[in-house]
């Protein structure tokens, strides 16, 4: 190893995880100095941090190229998806100021493990070796573990806590064995050098490779709740307070799709005919239990979870592309998901009052009367999810299927668009329920949008109707940062 191992470059492309966890030690740190009716500072630094995060993030591109002998690379790739995260937490962060205050909970701790897992997230983006990539994603679901059971008197956010650390550890385990079948037959956790290794003459055995990624992605698939490892995301995501909720389904599930495309786009390439039939049926039936379980939810936040697992299998559409086409589109599908999904989590937590009662279909009946805002805004974010024309959840799709298409997987795209159609149909619901009935009991007794919440709400709708009128920016960016990833 090289005396000068760690260099002022090193520190810039690892800028964004250093500022966040400095700030996340701070905010532990001054909980004893501020009292809980200072409880707005906490978020207010939180926010602060993930801008400056953001700014790290732009300028560490500046500065682009391996780190720390490789164990980071920071690169488009690596960069688009640090800043997708940061804006997930800035996000999140908007509509809690009013729920902590509602579930009368300590905020600075929410807010510190909101900060780590960010940090966790962009350190799996810009990871260049498997055992990086662990150490991220144990940063980061150990902080969502703890998010997800938060309000402690809660039982079903204990529950919900509790499945998720359970299911999530043997998951992580299979992710591990993994990594030590890559190492035992490369000699190397490389992403890079595993590549190479793989592709020489002197390759290991396939049947090895094949059941390291297997096992690799039997860990990957459980952390992006795609079937059939997504039966812990229901009962979490409902059990899970609402603004957790809505972090988790865009920001650790774009991490760890970054990880996915990572690997499987570079170690895992030279083989890609050998896998690319597992990731072709899980995306497949991600799509079809995802959409079909979900027309029979009533609970608004489990129909939701139900939603993620089907966008989950239409990402590993893209990814079964095995193209640089596949990689760009499923980078902006991500991101359109994210806006669109944080937003409708936005409504559903301001709609649920104290204790989170309001969480039925029959709730919402007649917000639009009430706070058409709210309702409109809503609308907005179910139309993206249906993949209507000018929002970002059409071109996100029409980006998916072409990409497919261009792979000649026309069985998938054919699916994968029927159950697109399925869709629409629990997305519609909604909309029928807030505009063509009277108002219901929760709707009547909802409290007046907060700053922080209008800003919750106004944010990811701009977000959502730019990428669907404008893509062409994002869209180019993340094309010229997927070469990257191959």
């Amino acid at each position: 190893m090289p005396a000068n191992f760690t260099s002022a470059a090193d520190l810039i492309r690892f800028l964004p995880e250093i500022i966040l966890t400095i700030m996340g030690t701070l905010l532990m740190v001054l909980d004893p100095i501020l009292n809980r009716r200072s409880s707005y500072a906490f978020g207010h630094l939180s926010i602060f941090a993930l801008i400056v995060a953001l700014g790290g993030s732009v300028y560490a591109y500046t500065q682009a190229g391996p780190a720390f002998g490789g164990l980071l690379v920071v690169d488009g790739f690596a960069t688009f998806f640090r800043v997708l995260v940061i804006v997930v937490g800035i996000l999140t962060i908007l509509p809690s100021y009013r729920f902590l205050q509602r579930q009368d909970a300590e905020t600075s701790e929410f807010h510190a493990l909101l900060l780590f897992s960010v940090a966790g997230q962009c350190l799996m983006a810009a990871s260049g070796d498997l055992i990086m990539v662990f150490i991220g994603l144990e940063i980061s679901s150990i902080s969502s573990y703890v998010l997800a059971g938060y309000l402690r008197d809660d039982k079903r956010a204990n529950e919900s806590a509790l499945k998720y650390f359970l299911l999530g550890s043997f998951a992580t385990a299979f992710f591990l064995y993994g990594v030590a079948l890559i190492y035992g037959t490369t000699g190397t956790i490389n992403l890079a050098a595993v590549r190479t290794a793989i592709s020489g003459q002197n390759a290991p055995e396939p049947v090895i490779i094949a059941v390291a990624a297997a096992l690799m992605f039997v860990g990957l698939g459980f952390k992006v709740s795609a079937a059939p490892f997504q039966m812990w995301a229901p009962d979490v995501y409902q059990g899970a307070p609402t603004p957790v909720t809505a972090f988790l389904s865009a920001g650790p599930k774009a991490a760890a799709f970054a990880v996915f495309l990572r690997i499987f786009m570079t170690a895992f390439d030279p083989v890609g005919g050998d896998w690319w039939p597992l990731v072709w049926g899980s995306a497949l039936l991600s799509m079809t239990i995802g959409n079909f379980a979900a027309l029979l939810q009533s609970n608004v936040k489990r129909m939701m979870a139900y939603s993620s697992i089907a966008h989950a299998g239409y990402v590993l559409v893209a990814l079964t592309a095995r193209s640089d086409v596949g990689t760009a589109a499923a980078m902006f599908y991500l991101a359109a998901y994210a806006f669109m999904n944080v937003g409708a989590f936005a409504v559903i937590g301001h709609l649920s009052g104290k204790g989170e009662r309001y969480q039925n279909l029959d709730d919402f009946a007649g917000l639009a009367e009430k706070q058409p805002l709210t309702a409109a805004m809503l609308t907005i974010f179910m139309l993206s999810l249906i993949g209507v024309p000018l929002t970002g959840g059409f071109f996100g799709k029409f980006y998916i299927f072409k990409a497919a298409l261009e792979s000649h997987l026309v069985w998938l795209t054919v699916l994968g668009l029927l159950n697109s159609a399925v869709a629409a149909y629990y997305y519609l619901r909604i909309l029928v329920m807030m505009y063509m009935h009277e108002p219901s009991d929760a709707a009547s007794k909802v409290e007046p949008l907060s700053l922080g919440l209008r800003a919750a709400l106004i944010l990811p709708a701009i977000g959502t109707l730019f990428l669907g009128i404008f893509p062409g920016w994002v869209l180019d960016f993340a094309g010229k940062s997927s070469t990257l990833v191959r």
